[in-house]
């Protein structure tokens, strides 16, 4: 991820904070519209399943610069979504959910460049918590 791509997302991301609630329950509204089978695996609540996703990605953008501090806790992640029935292609969703919902929050300055580094970013991690994912179900 180059210098460039990180400063997006975190600019990006200033610019989303102020409406993280609206932002998470976009989120997750884009998210079952998707994949309707999905909405089965969140049996919490769901605005405080928004807050924690809202700080987990800001963990992530904060630490964009050092990514590989984040793998051991990704990998625990990936490992721990399996058990809650998360398969390979809800990541898929997920992105897609995701970008969907910065491009509703940022408007015209969702720019393609951002798009990319944000989908770059999102890729990076989806591969690091579905292979966890993958080595934590028995053969």
């Amino acid at each position: 991820m180059t210098p460039e791509q990180q400063h997006l997302i975190q600019t990006s991301w200033a610019q989303l904070t102020p409406i993280a609630d609206q932002a998470a329950a976009l989120f997750y509204a884009r998210l079952f519209e998707l994949d309707p089978a999905l909405k089965p695996l969140f049996t919490g609540d769901m605005k405080a399943q928004g807050a924690k996703l809202m700080q987990a990605i800001n963990l992530v953008v904060r630490s964009l610069d050092k990514l590989d501090s984040l793998l051991p806790a990704l990998q625990t992640l990936g490992q721990r979504h399996v058990g809650y029935g998360v398969q390979a292609a809800h990541y898929d969703t997920v992105g897609t959910a995701l970008l969907w919902t910065l491009e509703q929050g940022l408007g015209d300055t969702f720019t393609a460049s951002t798009r990319t580094a944000w989908g770059e970013a999102y890729s990076r991690l989806a591969t690091v918590m579905q292979s966890a994912g993958k080595a934590a179900v028995p053969a």
